[in-house]
Formats: C-alpha cells, sequence, structure tokens
C-alpha cells in the first residue's frame, strides 16, 4: 500500500523501532528513499512531486540526487530508510513525504498541509457542489444513488457512514498486491470511466489526476475536517534518528526553499491550506 494513503488516512498504529545512526561522513549525493510506481509523489522517470523537490534540495547542496526504490506498501521504511547489510552503508538517506506523527523515522518540520477532497466530472448534475455543505445539501434521493469511490478503512469511509451515506460509497481496497497499481486509478480510470460519480481521495491525489483527466473535465473541492472525522494533515520529512546534523540541515533546506516547493505543488495541484505549524520533533 502507498504510505501517504496509510498516514493520510490516519488511524494506523505506526509501529516504530527508532535506529542508533550517527551523522556520518560528507555526503556524495542526495540519496533518497522512493516508491518507483507512486504519482503524484514520485516514480522512477522522476516525475513525481517529491522528485521535484529532491531536485531542488540537491541543486542547493550542490549534490547529485540518487534514488533507492522500493514500493511503499508494509515494511517500506525498514526496506529502505533503515536497511542496512554488514559492512555496507545505508542505501537512501530522506523519505520525502511522511505525516507529521508518523513515528517509524525522524519527523522533520512540515512544509505543507493538504486536506481531503471530493472529485466528480463536470456535466453529471453535482457542478452547484462547491463545498462539502453544498454536497449534503443535495436532495437525499440524489446522494442515495450517488456511486462514491473511497478506500477502505479511510477518513472518507468515515465520512459518510457519519452522514448516512455508507450504502452509496463503493469500497476500494487500500492493500494492493499489484506493483502496477497506483492511487489515481480511482479518478483516472473509475471516474473517468464512468463507473463512479464521485470519489473521496488525499489532496495531492485528487488534484494531480484531476488535472491529469482531461475529458470528462473534473472538479476538485476541497473537504475540511468536521468533530469524528479528521480530513486534513500536515506533510514532512523523515531521516534516521540519531542523525541530528542532517534533520538540521534538511529543515534548513525547507525553509530557505519553501517557496520553489511551494510553486511545485501549486503546480501539481495540490490543495493546500494555510497554518503550516513550524516545529517539529524529535
Amino acid at each position: 500500500m502507498k504510505l501517504v494513503h496509510v498516514i493520510a488516512a490516519a488511524a494506523l498504529a505506526l509501529g516504530a523501532g527508532a535506529g542508533g545512526a550517527q551523522d556520518a561522513a560528507p555526503r556524495k549525493a542526495l540519496r533518497v528513499c522512493q516508491d518507483p510506481n507512486n504519482l503524484p509523489f514520485s516514480n522512477t522517470r522522476g516525475e513525481g512531486i517529491e522528485n521535484r523537490i529532491a531536485e531542488v534540495f540537491g541543486k542547493a547542496l550542490g549534490l547529485p540526487v540518487t534514488y533507492y526504490s522500493f514500493p511503499q506498501r508494509l515494511a517500506f521504511i525498514r526496506n529502505t530508510l533503515r536497511y542496512k547489510l554488514p559492512g555496507q552503508d545505508y542505501p537512501c538517506d530522506i523519505v520525502m513525504g511522511v505525516p507529521v506523527g508518523f513515528d517509524q523515522v525522524s519527523v522533520t518540520k512540515p512544509y505543507y498541509r493538504s486536506t481531503y477532497a471530493l472529485v466528480f466530472a463536470q456535466g453529471q448534475g453535482l457542478d452547484q457542489v462547491r463545498s462539502a455543505a453544498d454536497f449534503l445539501a443535495l436532495d437525499r434521493g440524489q446522494l442515495a444513488k450517488l456511486r462514491i469511490g473511497v478506500y477502505d478503512r479511510s477518513p472518507a469511509s468515515e465520512w459518510l457512514s457519519k452522514h448516512g451515506l455508507e450504502d452509496s460509497g463503493v469500497p476500494y481496497k487500500i492493500m494492493n498486491a499489484d506493483p502496477t497499481q497506483y492511487p489515481g486509478e480511482i479518478i483516472e480510470k473509475d471516474l473517468a470511466g464512468g463507473k463512479l460519480d464521485a470519489a473521496i481521495v488525499w489532496g495531492p491525489i485528487a488534484g494531480y489526476f484531476a488535472k491529469r483527466v482531461q475529458t470528462p473535465r473534473m472538479t476538485v473541492v476541497p473537504l475540511p475536517s468536521e468533530p469524528g472525522v479528521r480530513f486534513d494533515y500536515q506533510m514532512a520529512m523523515g531521516v534516521r534518528y540519531g542523525e541530528r546534523e542532517w534533520k538540521q540541515q534538511v529543515e534548513s533546506l525547507i525553509d530557505s526553499q519553501q517557496a520553489a516547493i511551494t510553486a511545485i505543488l501549486r503546480e501539481y495541484g495540490v490543495p493546500l491550506l494555510e497554518n503550516v505549524a513550524a516545529t517539529s520533533q524529535r
């Protein structure tokens, strides 16, 4: 399963061993841990948000960017950031996207905050919807007929249940062993193909794939958190525990390159929220 799915969905028990790594010799490259097929975040062709931000960091550091790829399903951190054979170095030193509170890594200060979003095709009876309140104010008969794609065990499922719309939900497995599967399929294939009337997914996924679909045109409606359902999350970066100097350097890069980071996020259609906290964890 894609790591950002898990974390942005919140509600997972994130077990964690904290390694005792220490800052090492001068770096010869910015070595990034990535998923090879996880747009809009990363892929092997360097087309994702995190690839673009890594290139910005590499340029600022005067270092080439290299990648160590492993599917972001179970044990991603153990098989990338914390993977080390006897007598060998770690294959990568930073994960470019983790949620604040993710305890398998030492989490930096956040660099953006986003939220889940409702996505639907234009011209299909939902064009008047511009907010969650607009959507919930639709005729109950119309709402009952909608097919709304959601990933199981996500805040979207909780939200539908809270508002009595669980029968309208079309569940998708958040765990998928198929390495070719990617989170945007729910929009790019099923919503665009007419199998769904709407989908509720994590904001970066919503914005990127809604923008990528040319026909039909898509509308993205960011959803606010509400009592009992949290939709918004702050995203940060992750390094190994014990590498204090490296973490401080990454946080300095976040500060100095924030304008470039935000420009990349906007280019990819990420719904951005204000008030990103300036603090980091251990």
